[in-house]
């Protein structure tokens, strides 16, 4: 698909297992580049705790995301959002029974689950790097060309 004939987007809603590493990940990544250019948000089917690694890698990037709150997938409207990215396979299957009757787009990125990394801290704090890395270059690559210019 050729960035022309990209829809372009004004809301977009990131959706994983938890809402603890990958979905608020995305979001606080998507909110640093893109700043007030576009709504993000994101949720989990089932919410915990911000993750203190996923914390820490995006303070490492100069992201402060200490105040936001977890969401429950239930929590949000998915209909006012253009595009879904769902982040586990989980969340995919949920946020395409949600949006079966709507004109909603529906992504997934198999992005992995950092949480599961284990070894010393040094090795599991590299494994959310990882995670974030492949979400910032996905986010620049595919969202970053369907904005308003």
């Amino acid at each position: 698909m050729t960035d022309s004939v990209l829809p372009k987007l004004q809301a977009v809603l990131f959706v994983c297992s938890m809402n603890a590493v990958r979905s608020p990940m995305a979001e606080a990544l998507t909110r640093m580049r893109y700043g007030k250019r576009i709504y993000v948000d994101s949720a989990g089917l089932r919410k915990l705790d911000r993750d203190p690694f996923m914390l820490a890698v995006l303070r490492e990037i100069g992201v402060d995301f200490e105040g936001d709150e977890p969401r429950n997938l239930e929590e949000v409207d998915c209909e006012a959002f253009d595009l879904v990215i769902a982040l586990s396979g989980e969340a995919h299957q949920r946020a395409a029974t949600l949006l079966r009757a709507t004109a909603v787009e529906l992504l997934h990125w198999p992005i992995e689950d950092a949480t599961q990394a284990g070894g010393t801290r040094d090795q599991r704090i590299e494994a959310y790097r990882r995670v974030r890395d492949a979400l910032d270059a996905r986010i620049r690559a595919e969202i970053g060309a369907r904005l308003p210019a």
